[in-house]
């Protein structure tokens, strides 16, 4: 680096050296761009033209210019008024020196906003089905109870080989679908096993609108939406009748109620029973709940 003496003498200037320049004056006004002049008689600067009355909206002056404009409703209470808050303008009192009021409403839009319904699902088909599995049924009317019903129950009275029902179930379709077929299982294993055809079914819960296990405070059961069905026993022409209680091991009536319950888990998403829990000791529990992905409950 050159000493600032040397940078001097050979014409280039040192920081300690520089002198700082003033900024350049800016350029003169140019003489063809008049400003505004005040007028020559009051020594005035002249304003722009007032805004056409076309154009002018009446609003209120003072504090209350950016209120917004009020009408008197039916029940005496002060609201907007819709064609003023779409002009902008307020509402005039008419010669009386009252505010009018809006017109009343249509007869068309009074009254409870419309409900919103939801048509039932067609269970044309399973119905179909259901009369070639051999059932005997009846349609009943839809079924409401607060937070429980059905929309298209069906009174089941029958299944396939006149195995009678007793007392009939209501059900709706497709849980009784799943019976009827659960029952043809039912029928063969009463003749492997037993060596006697199988011919009634003692039901003891279909729909009731209650809570799971009799609990009033427990989310509500499939009962409540006849979705599911209690098997208590089964009956049959020429020996007595099984109940759905513990069996001794290694007898026909263990065989036999083994295999009706492990057949139950195929048609219905969910089966309980003795062992299960106290709720469950003497019956067994048969519904068509939906769970996530498919999962059903077979204990």
């Amino acid at each position: 680096m050159l000493h600032p003496s040397l940078a001097f003498e050979k014409g280039v200037p040192s920081d300690a050296t520089a002198i700082p320049m003033p900024p350049p004056a800016p350029p003169p006004r140019p003489v063809d761009l008049p400003g505004v002049a005040p007028a020559a008689s009051t020594g005035e600067t002249p304003r722009p033209p007032e805004r056409p009355a076309e154009l002018s909206r009446s609003a209120p002056a003072g504090p209350d210019a950016a209120r917004p404009a009020q009408t008197v409703k039916e029940d005496g209470k002060a609201g907007p008024s819709d064609e003023a808050a779409k002009a902008g303008e307020t509402v005039k009192p008419t010669a009386s020196g009252e505010i009018p009021v809006p017109p009343p409403r249509p007869a068309d839009l009074s009254g409870s906003p419309l409900a919103v319904t939801v048509a039932p699902l067609d269970d044309s088909a399973c119905r179909a089905r259901l009369e070639r599995l051999g059932a005997r049924f009846e349609a009943l009317p839809a079924i409401s109870n607060g937070q429980c019903g059905a929309a298209r129950p069906l009174k089941l009275t029958a299944l396939a080989d006149e195995i009678a029902l007793t007392p009939p179930a209501t059900l709706v379709c497709e849980t009784a679908e799943a019976l009827a077929r659960w029952t043809t299982e039912a029928q063969v294993a009463a003749t492997r096993d037993l060596g006697q055809p199988l011919k009634s079914l003692s039901i003891g819960t279909s729909y009731e609108c209650r809570g799971q296990n009799h609990d009033p405070d427990a989310k509500l059961s499939e009962h409540s939406f006849a979705n599911g069905v209690d098997v208590m026993a089964f009956g049959f022409a020429g020996r007595a009748t099984i109940s759905v209680m513990p069996a001794t091991e290694g007898t026909p009536e263990a065989t036999f109620l083994t295999a009706v319950r492990g057949r139950a888990c195929d048609f219905f998403r969910t089966v309980l029973g003795p062992g299960s829990d106290a709720a469950h000791a003497n019956h067994l529990h048969l519904d068509e709940r939906q769970r996530n992905a498919g999962h059903r409950l077979c204990q």
